[in-house]
């Protein structure tokens, strides 16, 4: 098999087929290589691949042959220039953050994303002299008023969990552009399926595989993926001097010289050669198994969401339904303007009329299981102050738009109208 050209094919194509050329088996499945280090045809060989001055395996810490095919592919799917899986989707956004800042800058982040990526960047990258600013999602003339020569990294996430708004990227992108930052969005919810935030000005696009990738909650992983041209942005750019400076552990070597993504290779040689959280080959193969079937069950996942939603709107007992499918929703032009058939994933939330009901509900459900995850073929309810948000503070759940009632669900693949009902026995209890 040739490998394919990102411009010749779709996106369903690449999904089956980026990155991967036949071993000498030719084996259709990608085959799982379940090993730690390779074997060097000389000894210049290996100086060569240590040098940087020759890509290929050295020890699975940095690259895995298996591994590499889901990066590729994940790449190709999403219009990147390179993907970089990492052991979980924490890890992948700690080490895109970590590739742009050092103590004493800063990053900025929208006020409504995942609680744990908030824990992150408000108190961990603290410890590391790393400060995190907040800005409105809802109102982005709030961005710039926390920019300064020290901000390295612009975060937000394209659908965020659990109050399901939708990112003006377009606006969030001009601002980064402006001032030379990297923007990092992460993707996780919308797949690159339903968004593609390359094509809207993105610099890195992050993802938790475990999510919707996967599908079935048997995997866990994280991807990096660069947009292609990345360079341009980061050479003699005053806001990176780890990639315009020499790098001593690598003999003097300039990242920006390199006429290779540099931004990837810089995550391979420092944040998985010296810290290590890589993704094993076994999880690997596993995900590329859902990436396979992803494109379908996003769109089903849409489908029943927008049907239950639309239920939920329409109960009594319900105070409000956040679904930017909705036409009522206040992200629904921004669905139309980004989004793939103004589809909205899976993920919904809504307010009950009390902690009390919407502990009733949680706690009601048949189908629905009860569990932190998302994304999983399988539907899924969570109280978000009570667990995954559980670590903020009052003022910044306030800020994220969660409060003691909200409830998330993540939509599966049953029949919408079984969901419909069990929900409808839970709330009326």
């Amino acid at each position: 098999m040739a490998n394919l050209s990102h411009n010749n094919y779709t996106q369903e194509t690449l999904a089956l087929h980026a990155g991967y050329t036949y071993d000498t088996q030719r084996t259709m499945s990608v085959p799982i290589y379940q090993n730690t280090a390779y074997s060097f045809e000389s000894l210049e060989q290996a100086a060569a691949r240590f040098g940087l001055k020759e890509l290929g395996n050295i020890y699975t810490r940095l690259t895995n042959p298996t591994t590499d095919v889901l990066g590729s592919r994940l790449a190709a799917v999403e219009g990147g220039i390179f993907g970089v899986p990492t052991s979980s989707g924490s890890a992948a956004i700690f080490y895109a953050i970590a590739n742009c800042a050092e103590s004493g800058d800063n990053i900025v982040f929208a006020n409504k994303i995942y609680g744990g990526t908030q824990t992150l960047f408000t108190h961990t990258l603290k410890r590391f002299g790393i400060q995190a600013r907040v800005f409105d999602i809802d109102n982005i003339a709030s961005l710039e008023s926390v920019i300064d020569s020290r901000t390295k990294a612009i975060f937000f996430e394209s659908i965020s969990n659990p109050v399901i708004s939708i990112a003006d990227t377009l606006a969030i992108t001009a601002i980064a552009k402006k001032h030379k930052i990297i923007s990092i969005c992460d993707n996780t919810v919308a797949t690159a399926f339903l968004h593609k935030p390359f094509d809207f000005g993105v610099d890195i696009s992050v993802h938790s595989l475990s999510k919707y990738v996967n599908g079935q909650g048997s995997a866990l992983g994280g991807v990096i993926i660069e947009r292609a041209g990345l360079n341009e942005l980061i050479k003699d750019n005053p806001r990176y001097p780890a990639f315009n400076t020499p790098d001593a552990s690598y003999h003097g070597l300039v990242y920006s010289s390199l006429e290779l993504p540099c931004f990837s290779i810089r995550l391979i040689t420092e944040w998985l050669r010296n810290i290590g959280a890589t993704l094993s080959p076994q999880s690997a193969w596993i995900l590329l198994q859902g990436l396979e079937t992803l494109e379908l069950r996003i769109k089903k996942h849409s489908q029943n969401a927008l049907e239950v939603a639309k239920f939920l709107e329409s109960h009594s007992l319900i105070k409000s339904v956040a679904y930017p499918g909705l036409e009522s929703s206040p992200y629904h032009n921004l669905l139309k303007q980004y989004y793939v058939d103004s589809q909205s994933s899976g993920l919904i939330s809504f307010e009950a009329q009390s902690y009390e009901a919407a502990q009733k509900i949680c706690n009601s459900t048949e189908i629905f299981a009860m569990v932190v995850n998302i994304g999983d073929s399988k539907s899924l309810i969570i109280h978000p102050a009570s667990t995954t948000h559980s670590q903020l503070s009052k003022e910044e759940l306030q800020s994220g738009g969660i409060t003691p009632c909200t409830v998330r669900l993540s939509i599966g693949l049953e029949s919408s109208k079984d969901l419909i009902d069990d929900l409808k026995q839970a709330i009326e209890k």
